[in-house]
């Protein structure tokens, strides 16, 4: 391997760990969603079901940000590193 491939193929790995930021992220989402579920409930008892709904739904749309993040840093991984290697 040349020296400008190794500095290629070192970039897509730290390209692939950095895209795994987004999970640091989500679960911070995922904290604050169930914290605020919380926190409303304790406010209004009765409105206890419609926040689940809404609380769902924030879990939901924050680990779909991480599964994302994840898919990028996989497919940065497997897909473009195996095309270097092959060269």
């Amino acid at each position: 391997m040349t020296f400008s491939q190794s500095i290629i193929f070192s970039s897509k790995l730290i390209a692939a760990g950095l895209a795994t930021i987004s999970l640091s992220g989500s679960g911070a989402g995922i904290g604050i969603v169930f914290g605020s579920l919380i926190i409303g409930v304790a406010y209004n008892p009765a409105q206890a079901a419609a926040l689940f709904r809404y609380a769902i739904l924030g879990f939901a749309l924050s680990e779909a940000i991480a599964l994302f993040g994840l898919m990028m840093a996989f497919l940065m991984l497997f897909a473009f590193l195996l095309k270097s290697k092959k060269k």
